[in-house]
């Protein structure tokens, strides 16, 4: 049979690649990177490479199932999706009738194709709509608000025209986008400077020019030294501070008292060193990235890391330069009509959320919320009671601390669902299972990707399900139908694409050829001079007024992290090129590359401990502990020890990952009160363990 060529999008993570999928009678034969897009050149990452194993693992959810046992017993019944959505929209009407629609709550992990299940939630009446933000990159998202008034996909990292770029709470070269990677690479051959801040020589750092092994919390002092090098030393660009900066004064006033000589007492980094490196900064005029972070949900002070390299960068002129961070553009900046929204078809509902945003909480967007606050609402049904939740896509007792309380707090929904293309922790816990087909098995709804060169793109089907799974839009439609939201209700993909693309001027057939459709013929860099930043003054500003009506600092006094209790590692844990947190763990293909995550730990500390390379430990949090094996190093702060994230499955239905390694979320009871109260998110790595051999 003659192979034929599907454009899509990955789905193995969250960066969602545009792929070129090859199909033969039926069946995914190759996966590559879409050669219409240069950056890709065509190649995918392990986990992109491994799609097809998703789809052909028989060790996933194949049917609607519905809970016959207790919660988390495993006992189900298989159902007709007919039964399913019946069960579903009963359940949430009971919810609705008996509480109103904020008693309805969904959570997502985010992205572009999320239209129609906010729209589902907005249209029966419910403000709570969170995603797995606070988990990840809530506190650059404030951060970057509070410096620009917009959020930080408002700026593109122009990584291919770098001259230097500073990575800090990024491991680019594990945690994979591949069009950065390899637009990084280019600019390294070029001669790109790469500085690498971490506590843990990831495979970024060896790919560095230089490497700062810091202490663990300390990354806040290191900037502040930074700063204080570009003020005291007026190394910073003063046409474009003085321009597009308001607040320098007060800057100059805060920092005069951390120096470097200062900042190596809590980092461990030579002054000289540092001085060294701010040098080289400013010799790059401006085509400096100063990443302010992927995944920031770490320290309770993580927020103002995320917001001095946002400052670092107004300083350095980075904001709107060619090879720094220039402003991105949306279909109007280049005379286009966006796409339609089907969430804009119903009014924003009226009461306030349950996470307190907006109301509690004034100093944060509301949009994606924070999820562990809606969960302590589950818990507290403060301000009013939430019964029915909606986990789509998402796994909050992997990804979220102390799963033991996250189940307790459950336990006050008269409803769970998990909406799953595979097993998780949530979607055993749940009380009922829709499974949802892997994205090579679904199309998608079309996304506008706001970029240099904008476009819109899609998600093609490349194969028929392989079990009794749904799209997206299949799931959707299904509960509106019997939910009485009828405008969501459409009879094909096709239908849902020409309602998008409605005075658009594209049609769905335009995106045949590649799987994207161009709406700029190169990349735009707009002029600094012909826009304002969405702040009170218009620029970038060093004190937030929003903040400071919140009784929060914009310049916070560095505050030394808990060194960890004698005996003890603070424990940090982060991601791998081979999995995406937990849900890649079970992939035949993927669990053989990586079975098992060792536990990081530094050589001295190994020693004292009587622990070799390969041994088995034993983790302990009080009364709890897992067994793993130690990868001893010198290559991680003594003060830590440092796993992969998504490892320590115990569901029976999952064999291979069963009982391989150890899961770091269920050594952080009391996580969920630890979080940044100016950003929002999730304090990760303020909990220790002590380690010993087994």
């Amino acid at each position: 049979m003659v192979a034929q060529s599907v454009f899509s999008v990955c789905g193995m993570c969250t960066v969602r690649c545009p792929i070129k999928v090859t199909v033969e009678d039926g069946q995914v034969t190759f996966i590559q990177g879409n050669p219409n897009v240069p950056a890709m050149k065509g190649a995918v990452c392990p986990r992109g490479a491994a799609g097809n194993a998703l789809i052909t693992d028989p060790e996933r959810p194949q049917t609607p199932l519905i809970r016959v046992g207790a919660r988390g017993e495993g006992k189900w019944r298989s159902v007709s999706w007919d039964e399913a959505f019946d069960y579903v929209a009963g359940k949430l009407t009971e919810v609705k009738d008996k509480y109103g629609a904020k008693g309805i709550a969904l959570t997502d992990r985010g992205g572009p194709f999320r239209d129609m299940h906010r729209a589902l939630l907005r249209g029966l009446g419910s403000p709570n709509y969170c995603n797995h933000d606070s988990s990840c990159a809530r506190n650059v998202q404030h951060a970057s608000l509070s410096v620009t008034g917009m959020g930080r996909k408002s700026m593109a990292y122009d990584f291919k025209n770098a001259k230097h770029v500073v990575l800090q709470l990024r491991n680019i070269f594990e945690a994979i986008n591949v069009q950065e990677v390899n637009n990084l690479m280019d600019a390294m051959e070029n001669g790109c400077k790469l500085t690498v801040i971490d506590i843990r020589a990831t495979i970024t750092a060896s790919k560095a020019t230089r490497y700062f092994q810091v202490r663990p919390g300390s990354d806040y002092a290191f900037n502040l030294a930074v700063i204080h090098e570009l003020i005291k030393k007026r190394l910073f660009n003063e046409k474009y501070v003085g321009r597009y900066i308001e607040g320098l004064r007060e800057l100059e006033q805060f920092i005069e008292p951390y120096s470097p000589e200062w900042a190596e007492a809590e980092t461990g980094i030579a002054p000289a060193e540092l001085r060294q490196f701010v040098r080289e900064l400013v010799a790059a005029k401006g085509a400096v990235i100063w990443h302010p972070g992927w995944m920031a949900a770490r320290y309770r002070d993580s927020f103002y890391v995320c917001r001095t390299a946002y400052i670092i960068n107004a300083l350095l002129g980075s904001f709107g330069a060619k090879g720094g961070m220039p402003l991105v553009s949306k279909p109007g900046d280049v005379g286009r009509a966006d796409l339609k929204a089907f969430v804009d078809l119903y009014p924003k509902p009226a009461d306030k959320r349950a996470d307190g945003l907006g109301w509690r909480y004034t100093h944060f967007e509301e949009g994606p919320g924070l999820a562990h606050l809606m969960y302590e609402a589950i818990e507290s049904q403060d301000p009013y009671p939430v019964k029915a939740y909606i986990a789509y896509r998402h796994d909050p007792l992997m990804g979220f601390p102390d799963p033991d309380r996250l189940r307790a707090m459950f336990n006050n929904l008269d409803l769970l669902v998990s909406v799953t293309f595979s097993w998780s922790d949530t979607a055993w816990y749940s009380d009922v299972v829709l499974p949802l087909s892997p994205y090579l098995e679904r199309e998608s709804v079309i996304a506008t990707k706001n970029a240099l060169k904008p476009q819109f793109f899609v998600r093609h089907r490349a194969i028929e399900p392989r079990y009794d799974s749904k799209a997206d839009w299949e799931i959707v439609g299904g509960l509106a139908k019997r939910l009485g939201l009828n405008e969501l209700v459409f009879d094909s993909i096709e239908d849902i694409w020409r309602f998008q693309l409605e005075g658009t001027g594209v049609q769905a057939k335009d995106f045949n050829a590649t799987g994207m459709v161009n709406l700029a013929d190169k990349p735009i860099y707009r002029d600094m001079d012909k826009l304002k930043f969405k702040t009170p003054s218009g620029k970038l500003e060093i004190i937030s007024e929003k903040l400071e009506k919140a009784g929060l600092k914009s310049l916070k006094p560095f505050e030394a992290p808990e060194t960890p209790p004698e005996g003890s590692f603070r424990l940090t844990f982060g991601r791998c090129a081979v999995h995406t947190q937990g849900h890649t763990v079970n992939n035949p293909l993927l669990f053989e590359q990586m079975s098992v995550n060792p536990l990081w730990i530094n050589s001295q500390a190994a020693a004292k401990l009587g622990i070799s390379n390969g041994d088995r430990v034993v983790v302990s949090q009080r009364d709890y502990s897992e067994t793993t094996v130690a990868k001893v190093t010198d290559l991680i702060h003594p003060e830590a020890v440092f796993i992969i994230h998504g490892f320590g499955h115990r569901l029976p239905v999952e064999s291979r990952a069963f009982g391989k390694g150890i899961a770091d979320q269920n050594f952080m009871r009391g996580g969920l009160d630890k979080w940044d109260r100016a950003g929002g998110a999730i304090a990760y790595q303020e909990h220790f363990v002590t380690v010993r051999k087994a």
